[in-house]
């Protein structure tokens, strides 16, 4: 995956100086009102609402694991798979915010643990099945445990995996407990989440208010160089993370099994709500007006792809085999590849040039 640099971020969170973020984002000069209304409006529109949002999904994830628990069914089980597709789609909208304090403590990868390669969480998920450990059933002591074992992912596999039957039939199983612990676990790190953006005097502030007394942006630059680098980053991520993980092109080998949420069917879904939240992002902020009158149509253009692709991503089978060998399902997915890249060249080059970032600057390393 490429690298990306998201210069505006370096000085944001602890551990991160000036001195690193001035070698590598060239000095953007932009009216001080102006780039705090449309901050601001990160925030307030999006930011705060998306994981406030998120956690009103996982609480609803919890209600449903613990109806299931105490009357499994057929019905209660195609319910809690509902709310999943739910929970799914409520935060791949606002995980492209992969900056703030959804990257400390592990939140992030606690909430999912993707891409895994090595199949190191399936295998923990297994065998904590397998042993049916208790431990595993407490959402405080899940919480302290790997990773790997907590998330979305281990999560789909309690709901949709080898053995999931069961939750249809017994009551207060092992199984089922312990996918309610891992709902309950997501509430608790989502909470804590959007408690911190809730905080009058916490990170919001600092990204609402840029200053030279501000430990995260000393200047509008800054701070808007910052939000366009999660633009670039979210759909950078869609491509390499969610697409390239298993289809990289009709001539190359093919890893549909690889692919976020391919047991739920949900692959398409959440990939949908990635694009849909950089669209939200987008428009809500109102970064537009940050532009000259005359480069305003980049906004709209970069706004014209994302609804192609968030439209086109609704045509492809959620049958990631057949998706990955049907030469029409192909063209798709071809599409999405190069519809992302054009994305990421529009709000890079398009966007950041008109900003004044200088055409050396470049959020990814590599092409």
């Amino acid at each position: 995956m490429r690298k990306l640099l998201l210069a505006g971020l370096l000085l944001a969170f602890p551990g991160m100086g000036h001195a690193k973020e001035a070698e590598t984002a060239p000095a953007v000069k932009l009216p001080d009102a102006a780039v705090t209304k449309v901050m601001t409006a990160a925030v307030n529109s999006f930011i705060r609402p998306g994981y406030d949002a998120f956690q009103t999904s996982a609480e609803a994830m919890t209600g449903a694991m613990t109806a299931l628990c105490r009357a499994p069914s057929a019905a209660n089980h195609e319910a809690a798979g509902s709310v999943f597709r739910d929970l799914t789609a409520s935060w791949a909208r606002i995980e492209i915010v992969r900056v703030g304090p959804v990257t400390e403590q592990n939140r992030f990868e606690r909430i999912l643990f993707y891409p895994d390669r090595k199949s190191t969480g399936l295998k923990q998920v297994q065998a904590t099945l397998s042993k049916a450990d208790e431990a595993a059933t407490d959402p405080a002591a899940l919480g302290t445990r790997s990773v790997a074992m907590q998330g979305l992912g281990a999560l789909e596999f309690v709901l949709t995996g080898s053995g999931s039957d069961e939750l249809s039939k017994t009551p207060d199983s092992f199984r089922c407990r312990y996918g309610a612990a891992i709902a309950a676990n997501i509430g608790h790190v989502a909470k804590e989440v959007s408690d911190i953006w809730d905080a009058p005097d916490g990170i919001a502030r600092t990204w609402e208010q840029p200053g030279p007394d501000n430990p995260a942006f000393r200047t509008g630059g800054e701070a808007i160089t910052a939000l366009l680098g999660i633009l670039v980053h979210g759909t950078e991520a869609v491509r390499d993370q969610r697409i390239e993980t298993f289809y990289k092109g009709a001539d190359k080998v093919k890893f549909p099994k690889q692919a976020l949420y391919w047991r739920s069917e949900n692959t398409w879904q959440s990939i949908k709500s990635n694009l849909e939240g950089l669209s939200a992002l987008l428009e809500t902020s109102g970064m537009a007006a940050l532009l000259p009158e005359k480069d305003r149509v980049i906004v709209t253009q970069t706004q014209k792809q994302l609804q192609s692709l968030i439209a086109l991503s609704e045509t492809i089978t959620p049958n990631l085999e057949k998706a990955v060998d049907d030469k029409a399902e192909q063209k798709k997915l071809d599409a999405m590849l190069a519809g992302t890249k054009d994305v990421i060249a529009g709000l890079n080059e398009g966007y950041g040039g008109a900003i004044g970032l200088s055409s050396g600057f470049s959020f990814a390393d590599g092409d």
